[in-house]
């Protein structure tokens, strides 16, 4: 069974083109893990007059966990350091991750809460794809 996960960034006052390498960065580092794929969420219809098609939604991925059962543990592992290693930034990025109606926001919050959280969202899906 494939289930999806999908993250959604988001950052304070931020320019769209921030948002969009933060994720770019992102999604390079999940693609690293074992998931089938990740990929840009496409955004909504184009302004008019706009040149472009297909628009992705600035800031939202899909990760397409796959079958492997470690590959949402391995994505909270990743998106906590990730996260954490932007400590350094004025303003850490936000995120909001959900499988179906299941949504875990991450804004501030300490490290310990964060690992906390990303725990217990794991462990929720780990159940139901037991």
């Amino acid at each position: 069974m494939e289930r999806e996960l999908r993250i959604v960034l988001s950052e304070e006052g931020a320019e769209p083109e921030r948002v969009a390498r933060l994720t770019g960065y992102l999604r390079e580092e999940l693609l690293q893990l074992d998931v089938d794929d990740v990929t840009a969420v496409p955004g909504g219809e184009p302004p008019p007059g706009a040149r472009v098609a297909g628009i992705a939604a600035v800031g939202t991925l899909l990760v397409h966990l796959g079958g492997a059962a470690t590959g949402l543990g391995q994505v909270a592992a990743l998106v906590r350091n990730w996260w954490g290693r932007s400590e350094e930034e004025e303003n850490r990025p936000a995120l909001r991750l959900s499988i179906g109606d299941d949504v875990l926001e991450i804004s501030e919050a300490t490290d310990e809460q964060v690992t906390e959280a990303l725990d217990l969202f794991v462990k929720r899906h780990s159940a139901v794809g037991a």
